[in-house]
């Protein structure tokens, strides 16, 4: 009974299916870690969203997720890790848009809608309040010169994209420079306003942003004039 129950387990070789394991193998795991450490830094986005990082505790957030507080500090150093973390997972999802290769034929206006998209929709997900607020909480200098770095290659990436429209004709500005400024400082305020439980959705923002920017306040049309009152 011994060989039989031995040889079931091993028939790997034949062709039959190995008798599974109780342990999951290492690449499970890591991606087990992986979706729960996400979990812990979305936590930590929304309660310091919702209550500040200064009034937020790692209680709250471990009771938030029905865990221990040593379970998040299993994921995590400290709370100032958790709030550099929720940051970089926000400008990681901008950073995106930027970093994918181009398509041949694309328009730097088609790349540029599609950076916008993903700037408004990272700046209305639950790190929008930690991003626009990183200068104010007290991080550590090299935390702090780690996002400037991140924010830096933003402002450039947008910049770069204007040049490019300007060069192929799909966009027009006559300040690249302050067009990026006015840009930016419209997307980052949405952190200020937003919040889950409106009639709109992240997406739509974001789609409604796209159409304010491709429009401008120009009408397609010339008004009609007024006629003066006669004095």
């Amino acid at each position: 009974m011994k060989a039989a129950g031995k040889q079931s387990s091993e028939q790997s070789a034949g062709g039959n299916a190995v008798e599974s394991s109780p342990w999951p193998v290492r690449r499970v795991r890591r991606h087990d870690r992986h979706v729960k450490r996400e979990a812990v830094i979305r936590a930590a986005a929304r309660a310091f969203n919702k209550r500040g990082y200064h009034n937020t505790s790692i209680d709250e957030i471990a009771a938030a997720l029905n865990v221990t507080k040593p379970t998040i500090y299993y994921y995590v150093a400290n709370k100032e890790q958790l709030l550099l973390e929720c940051i970089l997972a926000g400008l990681e999802r901008v950073l995106e848009a930027f970093r994918a290769p181009p398509v041949p034929g694309v328009t730097a206006r088609e790349r540029f809608n599609d950076v916008i998209r993903h700037y408004a929709q990272a700046i209305a997900s639950e790190y929008g309040w930690c991003m626009v607020r990183a200068e104010d909480l007290g991080l550590e200098p090299k935390s702090m010169a780690h996002i400037k770095k991140l924010k830096s290659e933003i402002d450039h990436g947008i910049r770069g994209l204007l040049e490019d429209g300007v060069r192929d004709g799909s966009i027009k500005t006559d300040d690249i420079k302050m067009t990026a400024f006015a840009l930016a400082g419209a997307l980052n305020w949405i952190a200020h306003w937003y919040r889950e439980d409106q009639s709109m959705t992240a997406g739509e923002i974001a789609d409604a942003f796209v159409r304010i920017f491709n429009s401008g306040l120009t009408p397609r049309t010339a008004p009609a004039r007024r006629p003066h009152p006669k004095t």
